[in-house]
């Protein structure tokens, strides 16, 4: 359908699909997988969204060490793409299996 804009020319009337009403979780995927959400964007709403990536430890362990040895701790965790505190976590755990720890480790 065309629409006559002011001026004089014309311009394409564009039809907003909706979304519609499905009976299953399957037919709702079927129809996901050959339509982009871009289409119904006008139906869309903002969320907000909280994701919890890991759980956090539940014991903390404060360490003073040498300004040297903390650098180079930060050197040899980057290079493996580790933040400090989890290499530290890697090589103690890995110190008290050498020392027999319990298997829980």
């Amino acid at each position: 359908m065309r629409i006559k804009k002011r001026g004089g020319g014309y311009m394409r009337k564009i039809k907003l699909n909706k979304i519609p009403k499905f009976t299953s979780h399957e037919e709702e995927a079927n129809f996901w997988d050959t339509h982009s959400f871009i289409d119904f964007e006008h139906e869309l709403k903002d969320v907000d969204v909280v994701v919890q990536l890991s759980k956090p430890k539940e014991e903390t362990l404060v360490l003073r060490l040498q300004k040297d040895v903390k650098d180079h701790m930060s050197r040899v965790a980057k290079n493996k793409g580790l933040r400090l505190s989890a290499l530290a976590r890697m090589w103690i755990i890995e110190k008290l299996r050498v020392t027999s720890m319990p298997t829980s480790l």
